[in-house]
C-alpha cells in the first residue's frame, strides 16, 4: 500500500483516479471544498505547505489544468497564459518541487488529454498544453533522481462528463471512469516511467 496524494479528488476525473486506487492510503487535495489539503497547483508556495504539512508520500497524482477556450484568433494572451500557467506548468511545478519531497522510488502521474491527438474547434490551448505534458513526461523520466518514476494519462472525455462536454466533442465515444482509474492504478502501482497511458474508446 502506498500513500498517494490526489489533486483534484472532488471532480470527475479526481473521482475516476481515486476509483483506482481503493488499495492504497489517499490524501485528498485541491483548491476547495472538503479535502484533507488545500492546494493551488499555480502557486509554488501552496505546492510547497502541501507536500511539508502531508510529509511522508509515495505519489502524487494531478488530475487538474484549467483552459481557457475559445478559437485561435479569439485567443489573447493573457487565455493562452492561465492555461500555460495551470495546465503546464502547474504540473511542472507539483514534479520539480516534489522531486525534492517524495519517498525514494516514488511517482508522478500528470494529467493530459486527447484533445492534442484528436483536436476539436476551440480547444487550441488545452490541445497544446497536453501534448507538453506528455512530452515532459517522456523526456523528464530520464532525469528524476532516486528511482522517482513519472507518467501521463491522457483521457477521452468520462461518460460521467459527458452532459458538460459533449455537445463540443460530436463523434467522440466517452469511456467510464472505471477505464481510466485502471489507468492511475498501472501509472501508481506499476513500474512504467515515462508512458503517456491513452484512454479512448
Amino acid at each position: 500500500m502506498k500513500t498517494v496524494i490526489v489533486i483534484g479528488a472532488l471532480g470527475k476525473m479526481g473521482q475516476a483516479a481515486l476509483s483506482g486506487l481503493k488499495n492504497h492510503k489517499v490524501i485528498t487535495a485541491g483548491r476547495s471544498g472538503e479535502v484533507d489539503h488545500i492546494v493551488d497547483i499555480t502557486d509554488e508556495q501552496s505546492i510547497i505547505n502541501l507536500y511539508e504539512q502531508v510529509g511522508h508520500f509515495d505519489a502524487v497524482v494531478n488530475t487538474v489544468g484549467y483552459c481557457e477556450y475559445a478559437t485561435f484568433d479569439e485567443m489573447s494572451e493573457s487565455q493562452w497564459m492561465t492555461t500555460v500557467t495551470s495546465k503546464m506548468m502547474g504540473q511542472i511545478n507539483l514534479v520539480r518541487i516534489g522531486q525534492r519531497y517524495i519517498a525514494e522510488g516514488g511517482s508522478f502521474t500528470l494529467i493530459s488529454g486527447i484533445l492534442n491527438v484528436k483536436p476539436i474547434p476551440m480547444a487550441i490551448a488545452d490541445a497544446t498544453t497536453s501534448g507538453a505534458i506528455d512530452t515532459f513526461v517522456k523526456c523528464v523520466a530520464y532525469e528524476l533522481p532516486r528511482g522517482i518514476r513519472i507518467n501521463a494519462i491522457n483521457p477521452t472525455v468520462l461518460e460521467e462528463a459527458w452532459a458538460v462536454y459533449g455537445e463540443m466533442m460530436p463523434g467522440f465515444q466517452p469511456v467510464p471512469s472505471a477505464l481510466v482509474g485502471k489507468a492511475f492504478e498501472r501509472s501508481v502501482a506499476g513500474f512504467i516511467t515515462g508512458e503517456v497511458l491513452f484512454v479512448d474508446a
